[in-house]
């Protein structure tokens, strides 16, 4: 009791202690007789007592009223929010129905690609394999050869190669670039009595390859030189390009076979080739380029065609290389 009268604030206090004074007066009255005041100060006590109420009752009105303010202000706050998250929600149930269908043609996309690469990779992988039964059944090696692919011209580039050979039956082939392809030329060439130069710029490499043609006594056919690269100046533009002394003695090739440097040596690094040897080319000669697939020799051969009179692409060939006739112009002129 004590505890919650120390809880009272002021005027809760005042109240109780003006009605406790008030029921102590009407109770003194009464008990020395005096009714009229007893009677007077229990009607000020009641209507006091109905004052109270009615100010509590206004003021439980004025509670009811802001609570109800109140929980209408709640509800409008909730029923933002509940709005803004269904909205929220939607747009993130459309977008990640979006990015799955997104994603699910992505799929779909490298599912066929995949599909696509396996069966191109299969029928590349057939077509060598063709190819190198070919190669063996067209000649019989003397020794081991040396694997084809990689670096190495192809099987399939190797074998057209090789027909092209016994077709036109060149008398003199220079090679850029020796390795597998040198052997197997030289093994065309010792039978329509051609010879094949090839020039390299490794001399470790060049070194293997020459082991190479002694082991298939291909010596007499074939011979490998050290060609060093060193800058060639075209186009106001410097290339590293294989030594020329190495060709000074050359003329009249019928066959040229482009398959270096490499292309890890500088861009565009084939580029040289046309234009540094074409007077040592044959009045009618052949041209293979090989790797004609990338596009630093794209390039290389688009420009030839464009500036070197004479030089035409012959039709699409099989493999990785490309197939070039060249007829020297100015000197079918002067003949007419």
């Amino acid at each position: 009791m004590m505890s919650r009268l120390r809880k009272l604030n002021r005027r809760q206090a005042t109240v109780l202690a003006a009605a406790a004074v008030l029921g102590l007066a009407v109770v003194g009255s009464a008990l020395t007789g005096q009714l009229g005041l007893a009677l007077g100060l229990l009607g000020i006590f009641l209507a006091g007592t109905v004052a109270g109420l009615l100010f509590v009752l206004h003021r439980l009105a004025q509670l009811f009223a802001l609570q109800r303010t109140h929980q209408r202000d709640v509800r409008k706050v909730l029923d933002h929010t509940q709005r803004r998250l269904l909205g929220a929600v939607e747009e993130m149930l459309l977008t990640a129905g979006d990015r799955h269908r997104e994603i699910t043609d992505k799929l779909a996309a490298q599912q066929r690609g995949s599909a696509n690469g396996v069966d191109r990779l299969l029928r590349a992988q057939t077509a060598e394999v063709e190819a190198l039964f070919q190669l063996f059944d067209g000649f019989t090696p003397r020794a081991p050869m040396p694997s084809s692919g990689g670096f190495a011209l192809n099987p399939t580039d190797l074998l057209d190669v090789l027909h092209l050979v016994q077709t036109r039956r060149p008398k003199l082939v220079l090679e850029l670039g020796s390795g597998t392809s040198t052997v197997w030329i030289a093994y065309a060439l010792q039978r329509c009595g051609g010879r094949l130069v090839s020039l390299d710029h490794d001399p470790g490499y060049a070194e293997k390859t020459r082991a190479m043609l002694a082991a298939h006594g291909l010596t007499e056919v074939a011979e490998v030189r050290d060609a060093p690269l060193r800058p060639v100046l075209l186009d106001g533009r410097s290339f590293p390009w294989y030594d020329t002394d190495a060709v000074t003695d050359l003329d009249g090739v019928d066959m040229l076979l482009i398959d270096g440097p490499p292309e890890k040596t500088g861009p565009d690094a084939r580029y040289p080739a046309m234009r540094v040897l074409e007077d040592k080319l044959a009045d009618a000669a052949t041209v293979v380029f090989d790797d004609a697939h990338r596009k630093d020799e794209q390039q290389a051969l688009r420009k030839w065609v464009e500036t070197i009179g004479g030089l035409t692409e012959e039709g699409e060939a099989p493999g990785r290389h490309a197939v070039l006739s060249y007829r020297r112009v100015v000197r079918q002129m002067a003949a007419q």
